[in-house]
């Protein structure tokens, strides 16, 4: 690794990985413009990726320098359930969240009250199911599932709220990967001041692919059709031509491009694009932007992904 230069990272995340269906994390380093794949990893357990994020996994992993890392999965809430759960949530824990002036970050004291409170992702599912039943009766009519400013900040795309606990459950992967995130004192830009050589950031390989495919399919749990096979062919192609937005060029091996197209779920190429998305928040850092290329207008309770 190049003397002072902090690994990238793109994490495919899971709030219950196996070894049949693993997290998936890609490393690789940015020099200009060109982003080179080093490694593809598997991690069949959250305990795992956990040990990685402190000191002594980061060591042990090589990271010497440091990781800037693009996860896939929300680092916040919506603002006015984050409100409710203050000003109506059930039990003592959400007693924590009225304080403005409380010294820790507003993040981490969500994220700890909600784990207080539920003590699993059985138990934030019921908090969230809840919410106008149980806690919150008089709260007014409409959907439960809102979105953060992020999730619509792309016109066209929309991301899954949240609060979504089913189906595609990304509620429960923030219930999971926040809490390891703050556990290691990771720091979060707009959202909270950690460890500074730990810098995680909220990634969305939705919007980098959609750039590319618009609304072609390229990935399926369940069922690999040569259509798929080409739209990540194509979708690889322009990453490593550069054809995006984030004018960043990814460097591959073949055997590194047949590894990516061979995957019919898409976990190795989600979490390539999540490296990408990374790896352009460290070059606008280094520019000079201190948000690293966040919006100014981030709700630091409901954060912010990356490049929308």
């Amino acid at each position: 690794m190049s003397a002072g230069h902090p690994t990238l990272l793109g994490l495919d995340f899971s709030c219950a990985p196996t070894r049949r269906k693993p997290l998936t994390l890609a490393q690789g380093l940015r020099a200009g413009h060109a982003v080179k794949l080093l490694a593809l990893e598997s991690l069949p357990s959250l305990d795992e990726w956990a040990v990685q994020l402190r000191p002594t996994g980061m060591a042990a992993a090589g990271w010497h320098h440091g990781f800037v890392m693009g996860c896939d999965f929300p680092f916040g809430l919506p603002r006015p359930f984050v409100q409710a759960l203050a000003a109506h949530g059930p039990g003592e824990s959400f007693a924590r969240l009225r304080d403005p002036h409380a010294p820790t970050a507003e993040c981490d004291r969500l994220i700890d009250a909600l784990h207080a409170h539920c003590g699993d992702r059985s138990g934030f599912q019921r908090l969230i199911d809840g919410w106008g039943q149980t806690w919150h009766i008089d709260r007014p009519a409409g959907g439960k599932l809102l979105h953060r400013a992020t999730d619509r900040a792309v016109p066209g795309l929309s991301s899954t709220s949240p609060l979504q606990t089913r189906y595609v459950p990304v509620g429960k992967m923030y219930f999971e990967g926040m809490k390891r995130l703050v556990d290691a004192d990771v720091s979060l830009p707009g959202l909270r001041t950690g460890r500074a050589d730990a810098i995680a950031l909220e990634a969305y390989p939705g919007l980098l692919a959609g750039e590319i495919l618009g609304r072609r399919s390229y990935k399926s749990e369940t069922d690999a059709t040569p259509e798929r096979l080409i739209a990540r062919l194509d979708l690889i192609d322009a990453l490593e031509q550069g054809r995006t937005r984030l004018g960043l060029r990814l460097k591959l091996t073949p055997a590194q491009r047949d590894h990516l197209a061979a995957d019919p779920k898409g976990d190795r190429l989600d979490a390539v694009l999540c490296l990408m998305q990374a790896a352009w928040a460290q070059a606008q850092h280094e520019s000079g932007a201190t948000s690293w290329g966040l919006s100014p207008d981030l709700d630091p309770v409901e954060g912010w992904i990356l490049t929308a």
